[in-house]
């Protein structure tokens, strides 16, 4: 599975952004989509992550600000980003998996190529 992140860029404080994630010419309904993020000398953190049915499980620290949906018909994973934050800076991957917990990392088999958001104050 090939995933192509998209919609990263520059933000300010407050501003909102919407990442895209699709995975062209392949059916992807049968995997849980996530989002993670990793900051620069940090581990690559879990955000957000979504079964095909709909249901998403969201990080703590982005939880009411960030929401995970998908679109299984266009094979689409979306991210919209509200109220960010300088502390969301950071790249953000799309990653497909089959496994628990849907939190970590190896969990997820297939990972796009990252889309840098940063975020001024």
């Amino acid at each position: 599975v090939q995933l192509q992140a998209s919609g990263g860029g520059l933000a300010q404080a407050g501003d909102s952004l919407r990442l895209s994630c699709a995975a062209p010419g392949r059916a992807f309904s049968n995997y849980i989509m996530g989002w993670f993020r990793q900051a620069p000398g940090k581990e690559r953190e879990f955000v957000a992550a979504v079964a095909w049915s709909g249901a998403n499980y969201t990080a703590d620290f982005v939880r009411g600000r960030f929401t995970i949906s998908r679109d299984n018909s266009a094979n689409t994973v979306y991210l919209q980003m509200n109220r960010l934050k300088p502390e969301d800076t950071a790249i953000y991957y799309c990653a497909a998996g089959l496994g628990y917990p849907i939190t970590m990392v190896k969990s997820y088999y297939y990972w796009g190529q990252g889309t840098q958001v940063t975020v001024s104050s």
